[in-house]
C-alpha cells in the first residue's frame, strides 16, 4: 500500500517566495491569494492532504483573540477553496502552544475549526503531550468522527526541547490519536534512524514529516540546501519502514513532495535493532546507605570563582575524615559564575574517594548543554544529582530555562531508562521549610517526587517553625528527607543572615554573645546552636545537609563529629 501523502512546509516556503517579514499566518488576512497559491502548488504536486496555514495561530501571533479567530477561520476557508473539486483532504493545523493558558487556547482553536465543519485535525511539532489528552477528549465529545494526528518534534537523540523522550510520548499519544508521528527539527536521515528503532505495530498509524535537512544562514536569511533527489530517496526509505503517512516540514517545497510521490519505493535500509552496548552496572553507594537506615551526612562546599581548587579538595577530605558520606557542589550559587559543578564533583570523587552530589541548575543551560553535562558526569561515575531552579539572576542578565525543576527531573528519568541504565542518576530536589505558605511548598514537593525525585534537601533550619515544617514534610512526603543545617560563621555572618536572608531569625542574645567571643569560643557556641536544630528533627531526618559557611570547614567538621556521636548514643 502506498503512503498517504501530506504537503510540506508552509512557513519556510512562504518566506522563500514572499519576503514580507511577517508571520505567514497573517497572510490569511492580508494576502489570501498567496496562501491559496501555495496550497494549490502542493495539490498539483500530487499530495492527498494539505494543512491549514494556522500553525502559529496562538497568543505568540497576537494577544487579540479576535485576530486569532479570524486567522483560523480564513486559514480553513482558503485551504477548503484550494481543495475544492479534488479528493484532497484539509487538516486543521494546530501547532504547539505553551504558557499558562495553553489548554484554553487549544480548546479555542478546536472550537473555531469545529464551528466551520472541520473533522480532520493535526496537532504538530509538540514538545510534550500535556494537555493533549484533555483536548482530544474534548474534541471527540464534540465531533466523534474526528480524525486526529498527533506529531512530536524531537532532536536527533529523540528528545523534545522540554526533555521528553519520543518513545514515551508516542506511546502516550497512541492511546488517544488515530495517527501518531514525528515532524520537524530532524532531517530525513536522522528521522529515519529514530523510526527504525520503533516497533510500528505498536501504533495505530504512523506519520513522518522531516525537515529538508539542516538550515544555514546566508546573508541573514535561513535557507535549506537544494536536495530534491536526496530528500526523496530518504523519504521513500522511511516509507519502506512501514510508515503510513508521509509529508515534509521546514525547508520542503512542492518540488520535494512531487519528487517523492513520483518515485519508486526502494528496499528498506533498516537500522540494526541490536541494543547499544552498555557500560558496567554501578552501585549507588549513597542510595544503599539510605536504604540501610543510616543517617547520611552531606556537606556542601562552593566551587571556586577562579582556578584554585585547593580549598575544595582540602575541605572535602576534612569533611570525609569527620564522618561525611558525600560532598555536594553548588552550581554557580547566587548567580555568580564559578567552576563547573559536574566537573569538580567528578574530580572530588576521584581525588578524595567520596561520593558526590553536584547541583544542576535549570537557569544557565539549554537542553543540549544539560544533556552533555549529564553524559560527562555519568562517564565519571557520578550518579547523584541535586536539581534546582537556580538563584535569581542579577539585573541585566538573562537565563536560559529550557527546563524547570520538574521537567528537568523527568528528562533525567528518561535518560536513566534509555542511556544510563547501568549507572542511573538518583535525582534529588530542594524543599523550602521556611516558605510562608508551606502547604503550597508541599504540593510542589509532591510534584517533584512524581517527577522522579528520590530525596529532598531542605533550606537551612533556623527556627522551631522550620523544624515543625520539616516534621510535617516527613509525615506526608514519600521520599528521603535531608535537614539543611547552616552553621553561623560569626557575628558579622549572623547579622547578614538575620537581616538579608528571608526565613532566618537568629536570636538577638546569641548575636550579642557572638560579638564579644573569641574565635575558639565562637565555634563552640555555633556548633551547640546548630546541634539544637539537629536534635529537633533527628528522629525524622534521613540525613543532614550541612552547608559550609564562608570556608569555615572546621565548624562543619566539628558539627559532623557531634552528629556522629549522637548517632552512636542511639
Amino acid at each position: 500500500m502506498k503512503p498517504f501523502y501530506f504537503d510540506g512546509a508552509f512557513g519556510t516556503y512562504y518566506n522563500e517566495m514572499f519576503t514580507s517579514g511577517e508571520p505567514c499566518e497573517l497572510a490569511n488576512l492580508r494576502y489570501s491569494k498567496r496562501v491559496l497559491q501555495i496550497h494549490k502548488a502542493y495539490i498539483e504536486a500530487g499530495v492527498h492532504a494539505i494543512k491549514t496555514n494556522t500553525f502559529g495561530a496562538n497568543h505568540t501571533l497576537s494577544p487579540e483573540e479576535s485576530v486569532i479567530r479570524d486567522v483560523l477561520t480564513q486559514g480553513y476557508q482558503i485551504a477548503c477553496e484550494a481543495a475544492l473539486g479534488t479528493n484532497v483532504s484539509v487538516y486543521c493545523d494546530i501547532g504547539y502552544i505553551d504558557g499558562e493558558q495553553q489548554l484554553e487556547e487549544y480548546k479555542r482553536n478546536v472550537d473555531v475549526f469545529l464551528s466551520l465543519g472541520a473533522k480532520n485535525f493535526i496537532f504538530e511539532t509538540l514538545q510534550e503531550y500535556e494537555p493533549l489528552p484533555e483536548v482530544i477528549s474534548y474534541l471527540r465529545r464534540k465531533e466523534p468522527s474526528a480524525n486526529i494526528i498527533v506529531s512530536f518534534s524531537v532532536s536527533q537523540d529523540g528528545y523534545t526541547k522540554k526533555g521528553y523522550f519520543y518513545k514515551t510520548l508516542l506511546t502516550q499519544a497512541a492511546k488517544d490519536a488515530d495517527i501518531v508521528g514525528l515532524n520537524c527539527q530532524c532531517g530525513p536521515a536522522h528521522l529515519y534512524q529514530l523510526i527504525a528503532k520503533l516497533d510500528l505495530s505498536e501504533y495505530p498509524r504512523f506519520s513522518a514529516m522531516p525537515n529538508a535537512g539542516y538550515p544555514q544562514a546566508v546573508n541573514g536569511r535561513t535557507v535549506y540546501s537544494n536536495n530534491l533527489d536526496y530528500y526523496a530517496q530518504k523519504l521513500l526509505q522511511i516509507a519502506a519502514l512501514g510508515v503510513n503517512v508521509i509529508g515534509g516540514c521546514c525547508g520542503t517545497t512542492p518540488e520535494h513532495l512531487k519528487k517523492v510521490i513520483e518515485g519508486e519505493i526502494p528496499l528498506a535500509e533498516v537500522m540494526p535493532q541490536a541494543s547499544e552496548p552498555r557500560g558496567e552496572t554501578v552501585t549507588n553507594k549513597l542510595l544503599e546507605l539510605l536504604k540501610s537506615g543510616k543517617k547520611l551526612l552531606a556537606v556542601e562546599i562552593d566551587p571556586p570563582a577562579d582556578t584554585d581548587i585547593s580549598f575544595l579538595l582540602h575541605g572535602a577530605q576534612m569533611a570525609k575524615n569527620a564522618g561525611a558520606d558525600a560532598i555536594t557542589v553548588a552550581d554557580s550559587p547566587l548567580s555568580r559564575s564559578r567552576a563547573d559543578s559536574m566537573m569538580l564533583a567528578a574530580k572530588v570523587k576521584r581525588d578524595v574517594d567520596i561520593e558526590v552530589i553536584p547541583h544542576l541548575s535549570c537557569r544557565d543551560r539549554n537542553d543540549i548543554a544539560i544533556r552533555s553535562a549529564l553524559l560527562g558526569g555519568n562517564i565519571e561515575h557520578v550518579n547523584n544529582i541535586l536539581v534546582i531552579t537556580g538563584d535569581p539572576l542579577p539585573c541585566g542578565h538573562t537565563g536560559v530555562f529550557s527546563f524547570n525543576s520538574f521537567t528537568l527531573m523527568n528528562f533525567i528519568q528518561t535518560l536513566n531508562q534509555e542511556v544510563f541504565s547501568g549507572n542511573p542518576y538518583t535525582v534529588c530536589g530542594a524543599l523550602n521549610v521556611n516558605a510562608q505558605n508551606f502547604d503550597a511548598e508541599l504540593k510542589r514537593a509532591e510534584k517533584k517526587i512524581a517527577s522522579g525525585a528520590k530525596a529532598l534537601f531542605t533550606q537551612p533550619i533556623f527556627s522551631m517553625e522550620a523544624a515543625e515544617h520539616f516534621r510535617k514534610a516527613k509525615e506526608v512526603l514519600n521520599c528521603y528527607l535531608f535537614a539543611g543545617i547552616l552553621p553561623i560563621a560569626g557575628w558579622k555572618n549572623a547579622l547578614f543572615l538575620n537581616n538579608e536572608v528571608s526565613g532566618i531569625d537568629i536570636p538577638a542574645e546569641l548575636i550579642e554573645r557572638l560579638k564579644e567571643m573569641k574565635p575558639e569560643d565562637v565555634k563552640r557556641e555555633v556548633v551547640a546552636y546548630s546541634m539544637s536544630f539537629v536534635r529537633s528533627v533527628y528522629s525524622e531526618a534521613d540525613g543532614f545537609y550541612i552547608m559550609t559557611p564562608l570556608k569555615k570547614i572546621d565548624f562543619v567538621a566539628e558539627l559532623l563529629s557531634e552528629i556522629r556521636k549522637l548517632e552512636k548514643e542511639g
